[in-house]
């Protein structure tokens, strides 16, 4: 890949960095794990220990263990206890979704929480964090054991506590931060099985791509058939909503691209030009199509806007993605993409009064809970303010370790 001029507009990242490791530090909750946290910042300890939320906050503040960030280490160590105590099952392996103010357990085991415990325990084991390699390489083996069908070359969504019986629901979100999952753990342990596995879904994905218009399928059935009508009835779910989902194919435009450096010499061609067409497509029908800045959240599959609603996520990782393709290609429209959006962020997102970025805003961009409630994490913001200032390959926290991270 020839070198690339720098992204000019990054001043603001390293601020915002600082800024939303600070605003988490209250996450530790007194039963283990990440508290949710309220629009202020301050823990809501009736709310459940997710482990999604325990996870992302030990991979963030493992990365800012990484950048020298004082205080970060014992942070880190606060939310790997919570995923080898409180949130592990003891009796039949793997992680419980989440678990009650009163100490009870939500049922299932979900291929989305196991992926995001593989990263956390990925970026812990670069930060030196103790028991974190022990961990990842339970979560390791527990995700592919457990979710991977070499059949299809993509992981299953949802098991029941006891691992008895899987769900027929398919899902492709689980699937992309397996991809994210997948690169971490390369990483962090240099098993090559991990690299390929995260190339076999990415293919995967594109194939889908391509198909429907650069639109992606989110929903399907045992057998990978895909389910357009999903939850048409439920179109703002907040983590399986109804149709196409701008963000996914930003956030896919992108791990295309990791994915990609990953492999080096060996990649193959069509990586590329399919970020590049997810890139474009999801920017064609999400960004400012109603009259007003910011990307809804979903289309249907003609493109027509369903939830209109902004979700900071969305913005997240449409900087992160632009700021990639910009890396990868030189191409100066994804950099003014990325001013454009990171103008956004700073005018409509951050909260400059309570901390963080407000986790969703109305179609008038003012901040709105009709999906998200407080902000319970500082994951895709706190990405969006690395990623810019990272090299594709290898992932954050190694770059983090190597002192890539401009």
């Amino acid at each position: 890949m020839p070198p690339t001029a720098p992204l000019a507009n990054t001043g603001w990242l390293a601020l915002e960095t600082a800024r939303l490791l600070d605003f988490g530090r209250n996450f530790p909750h007194p039963l283990g794990g990440a508290t949710w946290l309220r629009t202020d910042g301050t823990p809501d300890l009736d709310a459940p220990v997710q482990t999604w939320i325990t996870a992302r906050m030990a991979h963030v503040y493992s990365l800012a263990e990484l950048l020298g960030v004082p205080g970060a280490g014992p942070l880190a160590n606060a939310a790997l206890a919570g995923l080898t105590g409180l949130l592990h099952d003891r009796q039949h392996g793997g992680w419980y979704p989440s678990v009650a103010a009163d100490g009870v357990p939500a049922a299932g085991k979900s291929c989305y929480d196991h992926a995001f415990v593989v990263l956390a325990a990925s970026s812990a084991t670069l930060a030196r964090r103790p028991g974190a390699h022990a961990l990842l390489i339970e979560a390791i083996d527990t995700l592919i054991q457990r979710f991977w069908e070499p059949g299809h070359g993509m992981f299953a969504d949802q098991w029941d506590t006891g691992w008895q019986q899987l769900d027929d629901y398919r899902g492709l979100n689980a699937n992309m931060h397996a991809v994210e999952a997948m690169l971490a753990a390369y990483d962090a342990t240099g098993r090559p099985e991990c690299l390929n596995r995260a190339l076999i879904i990415t293919e995967r994905a594109v194939g889908l791509g391509r198909q429907h218009r650069w639109r992606l399928p989110e929903h399907f059935d045992a057998q990978w058939n895909p389910l357009p009508d999903y939850h048409r009835d439920r179109p703002d779910d907040p983590f399986k909503p109804f149709g196409a989902t701008v963000g996914h194919a930003l956030e896919w435009s992108r791990l295309v691209l990791h994915v990609e450096a990953a492999l080096g010499t060996a990649a193959p061609e069509w990586l590329l030009p399919a970020a590049k067409a997810l890139f474009a497509q999801a920017v064609e029908d999400g960004w400012a199509v109603d009259g007003a800045p910011g990307f809804v959240y979903t289309t249907d599959w003609d493109g027509t806007p369903v939830v209109r609603t902004r979700m900071h996520w969305v913005a997240a990782e449409a900087i992160a993605a632009a700021a990639a393709l910009h890396s990868r290609t030189g191409d100066t429209t994804y950099a003014d993409r990325y001013d454009t959006w990171s103008e956004y962020v700073r005018e409509h997102l951050i909260d400059l009064d309570h901390g963080s970025w407000w986790h969703e805003l109305d179609t008038s961009n003012r901040p709105a809970a009709s999906t998200w409630s407080g902000k319970p994490d500082i994951y895709h913001a706190l990405n969006a303010t690395l990623i810019p200032r990272a090299p594709l390959a290898p992932g954050l926290a190694a770059a983090c370790a190597n002192g890539a991270v401009r």
